[in-house]
């Protein structure tokens, strides 16, 4: 892994991937729940959200059937 500091562009280019997902969950949350409360909700929400994917890539693979020799897209 790299050790050298982190440029300013770089925290910025991963801040603005970060920082939107962050408000997508923190919109749903209670007033009153703190920022550590939601980014654990998050980090739960992200692993939902990565078996979500995954299930929805492993679907693709089974849209097709065959028929007679000929494949059939439903």
């Amino acid at each position: 892994m790299d050790k050298k500091p982190l440029t300013p562009a770089e925290v910025k280019k991963a801040a603005d991937k970060f920082f939107p997902l962050f408000d997508v969950v923190r919109e749903r949350m209670p007033a009153e729940s703190s920022t550590e409360d939601t980014l654990k909700v998050m980090e739960t929400v992200c692993k939902l959200a990565h078996k979500n994917r995954a299930d929805k890539e492993a679907e693709a693979f089974g849209f097709l059937k065959v028929e007679e020799g000929f494949v059939k897209v439903d």
